[in-house]
């Protein structure tokens, strides 16, 4: 009878083996790493603000127990419990808090941070969007592990829809250099192997970066005087106008974007997320771009 019980209890636990491999998801990370999803993640932890606001956007905030100082959109994001910030975790609380699952990025955190939530023993997922189909992707990936993916495919029809509208505005204008500044000091551009790139490429700029293989590299001013951009944007706060631009950079008066006053702030929490606001920051920059 006993040895008729064991089979039996066997039996039970190798079909709910079965079913468990069946129903389990497998999701490759943009690591390529494979993150197996056997059901959805209910305690969940951001590391970065554009992954914040994506599982926002896809309506699992409810699901965000923790993330970091710097995920301040949506303003519901600000009252999430604190973790650290981008470059540095607390791995007692993140121990305490026992997520399901942590969603980190490739760009904004630290190789080390990854390899010690690794040891710790957490199931992580890694995200790095290098452009607008990256971001989508990374929605899409977000949609599947919440089972959510009609969803997901229908808020990025709209995006696409919005992307293509503009794209088709802007492409009977002239083709403008630009250059899109990271910070001042030093001078560093945004390159066109970033996600950045891509609202100057929808826009129909060409940016004045694009040769360098550097995401970020840094411009000596005098490169700058030889590339004569009609367009500079930059983040705001950084100076108050043009004038101010110019008592750091005195020989630039002769640029033609400083002559034709197309120098546009942005808002670098809207523009330096590649998230699903992308889409707001573009519409924002071509509607600067026709003066409006």
């Amino acid at each position: 009878m006993k040895i008729k019980t064991l089979l039996f209890l066997f039996s039970v636990a190798l079909l709910s083996l079965a079913n468990f491999s069946l129903d389990a998801k497998v999701i490759k990370d943009d690591l390529g790493n494979e993150i197996r999803i056997s059901e959805i993640p209910k305690r969940v932890v951001t590391l970065a603000p554009n992954l914040t606001e994506m599982l926002f956007a896809l309506g699992e905030g409810d699901k965000i127990i923790a993330n970091t100082t710097y995920c301040n959109y949506p303003p519901e994001a600000k009252n999430k419990t604190k973790v650290g910030d981008l470059f540095s975790v607390n791995y007692e609380k993140l121990i305490g808090l026992s997520p399901d699952l942590i969603f980190m990025t490739v760009e904004g955190n630290t190789k080390g941070t990854y390899e010690r939530l690794l040891k710790l023993g957490f199931k992580i997922f890694v995200s790095n969007p290098r452009n607008y189909e990256g971001i989508k992707k990374t929605f899409r990936d977000f949609a599947l592990i919440f089972n959510d993916s009609a969803h997901a495919d229908s808020i990025i029809s709209q995006w696409d829809r919005q992307v293509e509208k503009i794209r088709k505005e802007r492409k009977s204008k002239n083709k403008l250099k630009a250059m899109f500044v990271v910070s001042l000091s030093p001078l560093m551009l945004a390159g066109k192997n970033t996600f950045v790139n891509e609202y100057l490429k929808f826009c129909n700029l060409k940016n004045v970066a694009d040769s360098s293989p550097l995401n970020y590299p840094v411009f000596g001013r005098e490169e700058i005087l030889k590339d004569n951009p009609d367009v500079i944007i930059l983040p705001e706060g950084k100076i108050k106008d043009t004038s101010g631009l110019l008592k750091l950079f005195p020989e630039w008066k002769n640029l033609n974007a400083i002559k034709t006053g197309s120098v546009y702030e942005i808002n670098p929490d809207l523009f330096f997320r590649p998230g699903p606001r992308f889409v707001k920051a573009l519409e924002f920059l071509c509607k600067k771009l026709s003066g409006k």
